[in-house]
C-alpha cells in the first residue's frame, strides 16, 4: 500500500541497582560482520501482516542466509487515520522511514518496506526481493561492544555501551552509534481497520531508538563508552526483548552492527 509522500515531524539519569552485563553475540565476530534489516510496516496497512509473518521467519532462520542478520522494525503511523491506530506507530519511525525515501532518492514511502544495511530497499512481503537485497549488501567488521542493563528506577532502563572501535572505519563523513531497543513476541487483536478481527502478530519491534555518541573517524581510537536511559513501557518484559547497537553515516549507510540479548532478570 503506498500512501503519498507525508512529512511528519513530529534523561538520562541514572542510580544505583543491581547492574548485569550481556555477553557479546559471537555469531558475526565468527562469521563477518552483520547485515541490518529495517522493516517499516503499520498494523492499519492491509498487506503489513503477510510481511511481519515473512519478517518473523527471517528471524526464526527459515530461510538460508549466509550471513548473520539483526532484524529491527518500526511501525509507522501514517495509516492510523484509517480504523486503527497502531499501538507501537510512532511519527518518530515515520520520520525515519521518509529520511530513507530521501536517501534512496524514491517518489514516494510506502509499507510495508525493507531497508537493507540502509543502501538497498525493498516491498517487505516480496521473499525474492528481500532475499536477494540481503545477499547483495555489503558487510563490515562486528563492533567489539559490550552492554551492560540496569534498572535505574522501575520505569527506566540504564544501557552502557563500551568496546573498541579501532578497526571501525567511517570516513570523513564520521557516523552515529545508534541504539535500539526492541521486542518480540507481541500480539495484538485488531477491532478496527482494514485487518478488523485479525490477531496480529509482531516480532522485533523497535520500542526505543537513541543516539549514543558521534564519531568522526576513529582509527587512531580504542575505544568508546556511553550511557543512555530508556524509558520503559507498561508490561516490559526483558526476557522478550533485544538490543541493536549500529554505527550509521549521515548518508544513512550502516557500516557496523552487533546486537545483544537483555538478560531475563533486571
Amino acid at each position: 500500500m503506498a500512501p503519498r509522500l507525508l512529512n511528519c515531524f513530529g534523561r538520562r539519569s541514572a542510580s544505583s541497582d543491581e547492574k548485569v552485563t550481556a555477553e557479546l553475540t559471537t555469531e558475526e565476530q565468527r562469521r563477518g560482520g552483520a547485515v541490518v534489516v529495517e522493516l517499516f510496516s503499520s498494523q492499519g496497512c492491509a498487506t503489513s501482516p503477510e510481511a511481519e509473518v515473512l519478517f518473523s521467519r527471517l528471524g526464526r532462520g527459515d530461510f538460508k542466509v549466509e550471513v548473520p542478520l539483526i532484524l529491527v522494525a518500526y511501525h509507522v503511523d501514517i495509516w492510523d487515520y484509517m480504523g486503527w491506530k497502531d499501538p507501537f506507530g510512532s511519527a518518530q519511525w515515520t520520520v525515519r522511514q521518509k529520511a530513507y525515501v530521501e536517501s534512496l532518492h524514491l517518489d514516494t514511502m510506502f509499507t510495508p518496506q525493507i531497508v537493507v544495511q540502509g543502501r538497498a530497499q525493498c516491498l517487505a512481503n516480496d521473499e525474492e526481493a528481500l532475499l536477494s537485497c540481503i545477499a547483495s549488501a555489503p558487510t563490515f567488521p562486528a563492533p567489539s561492544f559490550q552492554a551492560s542493563f540496569e534498572k535505574a528506577t522501575p520505569e527506566l532502563l540504564q544501557v552502557t555501551v563500551t568496546g573498541g572501535v579501532r578497526a571501525i572505519k567511517v570516513g570523513d563523513e564520521g557516523a552515529n552509534v545508534m541504539v535500539a531497543l526492541y521486542e518480540s513476541g507481541l500480539v495484538t487483536n485488531c477491532s478496527g481497520g482494514v485487518n478488523n478481527d485479525r490477531v496480529l502478530a509482531n516480532d522485533y519491534v523497535v520500542r526505543r531508538l537513541d543516539k549514543l555518541c558521534s564519531l568522526k573517524d576513529v582509527s587512531s581510537r580504542k575505544s568508546l563508552s556511553g550511557t543512555l536511559n530508556f524509558s520503559l513501557w507498561e508490561g516490559f518484559n526483558a526476557a522478550k526483548c533485544g538490543l541493536a547497537v549500529f554505527l550509521q553515516n549521515p548518508s544513512l549507510h550502516i557500516l557496523g552492527s552487533q546486537s545483544f540479548k537483555l538478560p531475563e532478570k533486571l
